[in-house]
């Protein structure tokens, strides 16, 4: 009897164990390719769970030239879902409608509002073999579901460049700001506004004065902030107004970390606030883990990491080796 209540416990407490484990490291990588890279998080209203988007390279591809970068072209969009945020399964790939897309698909950025899912996807027209070679232009296309699963093509976004990527959306004040990388304004970060997510007029001046990408935008402790990444780690730029921006003398995740396949720079950021916290999820190439070693084309393989955001005087900082515990807290249903 008494081995009978001590096993019923033990039972009982493995629910509050699971959930106070630290989420994973990685938090998750593509079962196909191993290439997930460029994450978007989003709740799912309906099923009151986690969806990520992602750019799903095609890491395990081997090409005989190590200048070729077909195998970061010809991705769809991966999908993976979570109702806790820590435990992540993969769901394939996104139902992309090839007529406003194309066959190279990178960088979502997902917004909700008012019931509608928008997603921003850049695309690139075709497969190509370097960077910038002629042909190599690139689009922001938007699309919108009701479900995250069916997706309705909606307008390509005139932003004044035939080479624009990485969407970043927010809602400031009554309108809405896109920022984006515009590779003919020398690789700079600029934003356009819109009344409607439809309308979109480019301010065309850079918010600041150096190369980054895959910017992400998001209020929190009573500021704007921006994380984007600048191949050596993640600037981080605050403003008062979501358009003036002050550039913080120090980056994020430049510094390798000590654990297990978190052994590089961080890149790409995605941040999603939840019960007054902030969680900064990056991607991870894999060029200096072991396997590396005998394999040259190991470090084409990239994971995804989570890690949590801290604010002091107006100053953002993360210790990507610090155990993330807690997971994002489920908004409330709508009325």
């Amino acid at each position: 009897m008494k081995r009978l209540a001590l096993a019923l416990i033990c039972a009982l407490a493995l629910p509050a164990v699971s959930q106070a484990a630290a989420a994973p490291k990685p938090l998750y990588r593509d079962p196909v390719t191993d290439g997930a890279a460029d994450v978007s998080i989003v709740f799912d209203q309906a099923r009151r769970e986690w969806v990520m988007f992602y750019t799903n390279r095609r890491a395990t591809m081997k090409s005989p030239d190590p200048q070729d970068v077909a195998w970061v072209h010809a991705t769809p969009i991966g999908m993976a879902t979570s109702k806790d945020s820590k435990a992540w399964r993969y769901r394939g790939v996104a139902r992309i409608p090839a007529a406003c897309t194309g066959q190279t698909l990178w960088a979502p950025e997902l917004y909700a509002e008012g019931g509608v899912y928008h997603m921003w996807l850049t695309v690139a027209p075709g497969v190509f073999h370097r960077w910038g070679e002629p042909g190599a232009t690139a689009r922001i296309v938007h699309l919108t579901s009701k479900d995250l699963k069916a997706w309705t093509c909606g307008d390509t976004l005139d932003l004044g460049s035939d080479r624009v990527i990485d969407a970043s959306v927010a809602k400031v004040g009554g309108r809405y700001r896109l920022w984006y990388k515009d590779e003919r304004q020398g690789s700079r970060i600029v934003a356009a506004e819109s009344p409607d997510l439809v309308h979109w007029k480019t301010g065309g001046k850079p918010v600041v004065d150096m190369a980054a990408e895959g910017p992400k935008v998001f209020r929190w402790k009573g500021a704007w902030w921006m994380v984007a990444d600048a191949w050596k780690g993640l600037i981080v730029l605050r403003s008062d107004d979501a358009e003036t921006w002050t550039l913080q003398p120090t980056r994020l995740l430049e510094q390798p970390g000590g654990q297990p396949t978190d052994t590089a720079k961080g890149q790409h950021p995605d941040v999603v606030v939840s019960g007054g916290r902030a969680f900064l999820y990056y991607f991870v190439h894999q060029s200096n883990e072991p396997q590396a070693k005998t394999d040259p084309y190991y470090g084409q393989r990239t994971v995804i990491q989570v890690a949590e955001l801290k604010e002091a005087d107006g100053v953002l900082s993360v210790d990507r080796e610090a155990p993330v515990e807690q997971g994002l807290a489920a908004p409330e249903p709508h009325p």
